[in-house]
């Protein structure tokens, strides 16, 4: 089964990979002790690698906003293209 981490979670192993790979350890290695494949490490530390602990929620919160955001906009587009149609008389 899958395990999920919180983005605060990640954000932790994150640091704590970055402290054994300043003391020499290899990527594989870390990665290993974090019980999660390199790729996924790597994908983490593209998308969290900067962040402070408080950050990801905030991250989780603006995606969520975006989200709704562009519904909100193909909603509108739709709409607006049906008034062209019912104004064209094309119905």
């Amino acid at each position: 089964m899958k395990k999920r981490h919180s983005p605060e979670q990640i954000v932790r192993k994150l640091r704590q990979a970055d402290e054994k790979l300043a003391g020499g350890a290899s990527v594989p290695e870390v990665a290993r002790e974090l019980g999660v494949s390199e790729a996924t490490f790597h994908r983490w530390r593209n998308r969290y690698g900067g962040l402070n602990p408080s950050e990801p929620k905030r991250l989780k919160e603006l995606e969520k906003e975006n989200a709704r955001l562009k519904k909100i906009v193909a909603e509108q587009a739709v709409d607006i293209s049906i008034l062209k149609e019912v104004s064209k008389g094309n119905f």
